[in-house]
């Protein structure tokens, strides 16, 4: 067997494992279908045998001849004696990532997609969710159920929080230990297969969010397998994975090869890629170039597109230039400028990292150059941040936006959503520069019909130390955005996840018929987007804003047409701002109060917006 046979799992169907830092290791296999199974609790008895593994180059071990891989097959290593520990490359821990893993055939799913083709993602609209609190039973098979809302508001692409395996029932998703596996709760590796299958029958991309910066705390057991982690480099979830040390050449196959596993595998169409701005690598060729390269051959030889979307925080077209430019060949990446931006503007709301986006200005420079902070000072970092995109030459779709995420929700005190302090009005002028801006928009769960329901940080740690750690580094975080400790859930308290479960009954719910009419937005808006020509047609250069500070109204010019917001209490007068519109789209005022469209725009209620084409 050669280097690349050993190294290549885009279809891996044997026990091999990477643990160069053990003297011996013996693999360990307990058959589920075994009579005697559960008949000893050690090894070599009962339906439970350690069978001894072999060296080979590069710290690689294979087990004795004989030893045979079929699925359903519980497993796990031992370390010099230690153990048994999961394999590394897990695809199901079926007992939680302490138990032993279990051989899942991906290779054995009949697949429905063949004649699935892919989606342009020049012109996406990514809904973002969490299967544990998207429904109430908080499943895969259960969100498969919900495909027609989405497509009924639009949605192209549906982007799942972590999936991976975490300890306990229910977790956020990026204290994931287990890259390779997918939740029990949610359904494991089969309900994974039949949500992506249900989602190319309805028409739907999948882009599933990957953690590849750190790893959760409990159930991490890849450190005594390999040098996974490096020590002497931190972020603030803990040790930097090894990018760039000794063994990071195996460390770097692990995560391209975990990534190849769901775009082939699982046949998911895109990966969010968390926190890239955590990855310390200062290789010739930096690990997010890499992983584009290989995701480009695999979109070549399927003949479908598979596209990388990266947060960072580093507002630096570095994420999505060519790599014969100089960068990684991304697709895309998101701008939480555009968020904070479109939130103090709507709410006033000036603590923390908000301070310097409190004008209309602010605004008007995220909608025509991409980032707020381009090479300029940020208060809250204390620096200069960010660099200056090229105008003539920048896609905006290239940008991922939202009014709303888990981040900005979640990570708020109370998670609390738009909805807890805004009304209709100011949502729908949030939901318009978002779906109709020059931006790939992303909506958030529940968003569409202003869901009252938060959406808070939440955790299951069985560990009761780990658990109190947790809450009190929560409290400790909102202190410099100047938030009230005292009002912060516990995250280990069962409510505070349950709280954040999505109550769908509020869309049709006679007494709160705000609900419908906010959903009513989205779907206009979603209708007009598809209007509008591929993002790929739009330069920044393209797009122009004209504003007043101080009667606090914008026009946003984004060809082929012109949205008005009005974020003041008195009305604005169209004939003064903006004389030349054309044929009328919307009317936030007119359409939440379910009166018709006016045949011609004349004025903008205040706290509104209207589209129209451009004459």
């Amino acid at each position: 067997m050669t280097d690349d046979d050993a190294n290549d799992f885009r279809d891996f169907r044997d026990f091999r494992v990477w643990a160069p830092r053990a003297e011996r290791v013996e693999l360990v296999i307990d058959d589920p279908a075994s009579p005697t199974r559960g008949a000893a609790d050690g090894t070599g008895s009962g339906g439970r045998t350690a069978h001894p593994m072999a060296l080979r180059d590069g710290g690689w071990w294979f087990p004795e001849p004989g030893v045979d891989w079929r699925a359903g097959l519980d497993y796990g290593y031992l370390l010099d004696g230690q153990g048994p520990y999961p394999d590394p490359r897990s695809r199901r821990q079926p007992e939680g990532v302490h138990g032993l893993s279990r051989t899942d055939d991906a290779q054995g799913y009949e697949w429905h997609d063949a004649g699935w083709a892919g989606l342009p993602v020049d012109s996406a609209e990514i809904y973002e969710l969490h299967i544990g609190t998207f429904t109430p039973e908080g499943t895969l098979d259960a969100a498969a159920g919900k495909l027609d809302h989405l497509l009924s508001i639009g949605v192209t692409h549906v982007e799942l929080l972590p999936v991976n395996g975490f300890n306990g029932t229910y977790n956020w998703g990026y204290d994931g230990v287990a890259w390779f596996t997918v939740h029990e709760g949610y359904g494991g590796p089969e309900a994974y297969r039949r949500f992506v299958d249900a989602c190319h029958a309805a028409g739907l991309a999948v882009i599933q969010d990957v953690v590849y910066n750190h790893l959760g705390p409990s159930g991490n057991y890849l450190p005594l397998f390999g040098p996974y982690l490096h020590h002497e480099s931190s972020n603030t979830w803990g040790d930097s994975v090894n990018l760039e040390h000794e063994g990071a050449k195996e460390v770097r196959s692990y995560i391209i090869h975990n990534a190849l596993m769901w775009l082939g595998d699982y046949h998911v169409d895109g990966l969010r890629l968390d926190a890239v701005h955590a990855l310390v690598d200062h290789s010739t060729m930096h690990l997010l170039a890499e992983l584009g390269e290989a995701v480009d051959a695999l979109s070549a030889d399927t003949g479908v597109k598979r596209l990388l979307i990266a947060e960072s925080d580093l507002n630096d077209p570095v994420m999505f230039l060519g790599r014969d430019e100089g960068g990684y060949g991304l697709d895309g990446q998101w701008s939480d400028d555009f968020h904070h931006a479109v939130h103090v503007n709507l709410t006033g709301e000036t603590s923390g990292y908000y301070a310097d986006f409190d004008s209309v200005g602010a605004l008007a420079k995220v909608l025509t150059r991409g980032f707020f902070h381009d090479g300029t000072y940020s208060s809250f970092r204390e620096r200069e941040h960010g660099v200056e995109l090229d105008r003539a030459a920048t896609a905006p779709w290239r940008l991922v936006v939202a009014s709303q995420n888990h981040d900005q929700i979640g990570n708020r005190a109370i998670g609390d959503r738009l909805t807890a302090t805004l009304g209709p009005d100011s949502l729908a002028i949030a939901a318009a520069l978002t779906l109709l801006g020059p931006f790939t928009p992303m909506l958030f769960m529940g968003e569409e019909w202003a869901a009252s329901t938060p959406w808070q940080f939440f955790t299951s740690h069985p560990e009761p130390d780990l658990g109190k750690a947790t809450a009190e580094g929560r409290i400790a975080e909102f202190e410099k955005m100047g938030w009230d400790p005292d009002v912060v859930p516990d995250p280990q308290d069962p409510s505070t996840f349950t709280n954040s479960k999505l109550d769908w009954s509020e869309i049709d719910d006679p007494a709160h018929p705000e609900h419908r009419s906010v959903l009513g937005v989205y779907r206009r808006l979603a209708t007009i987007r598809t209007t509008l020509p591929p993002g790929d047609e739009l330069r920044l250069a393209d797009v122009r804003v004209d504003f007043s500070e101080d009667d606090r109204w914008l026009v946003l010019e984004r060809p082929p047409i012109v949205l008005v917001v009005n974020f003041s209490d008195a009305a604005v007068d169209l004939r003064a701002i903006a004389p030349t519109l054309g044929e009328p789209l919307f009317d936030s005022h007119a359409q939440l109060r379910g009166d018709p469209l006016p045949e011609r725009l004349t004025a903008v209620a205040p706290h509104s917006v209207v589209v129209a084409r451009r004459a």
